[in-house]
């Protein structure tokens, strides 16, 4: 919203100025100058700011986790990329796709903001397109009656989990947990997300699906990682999010 409003501003600034000294010049008058703090900032940062407000709007945005709800897929202190076009592109504050591009497949790592609260984003994976009935029972998924499978991959807590041949890994950490369990049917133009820390995240088994207008782009890469004050973990860079 702030870039909004800075790269507004400072176009409406130099917007003003050349329809001033047309109007000026129509009228034989000297021309205004470029002076004063507002007008020389204008000029200086307006094309910098549009060509960022473009980027983050349409091309790709960073985020960075904040939990551990996508543990093993996103560590804690990961910064990703998030492309913003393979579902859309929208105008910036309003949200509103004037143009179709693609829709978000069953196995995506997509970012959503929050319906409550639409200045808090979320990442999770899609599991259920619209209409599908997905039913999660003892850390099992059916979607449309058909059971995903799930593939013990180490002696601890990973699993390894295939959506329409697109595998990735989750963590269950407590096989005894029941809650979340249950009979979900998916609404029209919505998404049924969920973490791949199964047992430690709050999604459309607790907050419902996801209306596909709050989408904002899917995840592609870890750019950096640090958590806190930690040093750079330099083996993450550059992983692909699957």
């Amino acid at each position: 919203m702030i870039l909004v409003i800075l790269t507004t501003i400072g176009g409406l600034v130099i917007l003003y100025e050349k329809i001033t000294n047309v109007i000026r010049k129509s009228q034989k008058k000297s021309l205004i100058k470029s002076e004063g703090t507002v007008s020389e900032y204008s000029h200086a940062f307006f094309p910098l700011l549009l060509v960022v407000l473009i980027i983050r709007s349409f091309i790709f945005e960073p985020f960075r986790i904040p939990s551990g709800s996508m543990i093993p897929t996103l560590q804690v202190g990961d910064f990703i990329i998030v492309i913003k076009y393979p579902y859309g592109l929208r105008f910036p504050v309003l949200e509103k796709k004037f143009i179709e591009i693609g829709e978000p497949k069953r196995g995506d790592v997509a970012v959503f903001r929050l319906p409550s609260d639409p200045k808090t984003h979320y990442i999770k994976r899609v599991i259920g397109l619209p209409g599908d009935r997905i039913i999660y029972r003892n850390h099992r998924l059916l979607i449309n009656d058909q059971s995903i499978p799930l593939t013990k991959t180490d002696n601890l807590s990973r699993y390894s989990e295939v959506i329409d041949d697109h595998k990735y890994s989750i963590q269950i950490l407590y096989p005894r947990n029941v809650m979340g369990d249950g009979i979900y049917i998916v609404p029209e133009n919505s998404y049924f997300m969920m973490g791949d820390n199964r047992d430690n995240s709050k999604d459309s088994r607790f907050i419902e699906s996801i209306p596909e207008s709050y989408l904002v782009g899917k995840a592609a890469r870890i750019w950096m990682h640090m958590d806190g004050l930690e040093t750079p973990d330099w083996s993450r860079i550059g992983i692909e999010i699957k």
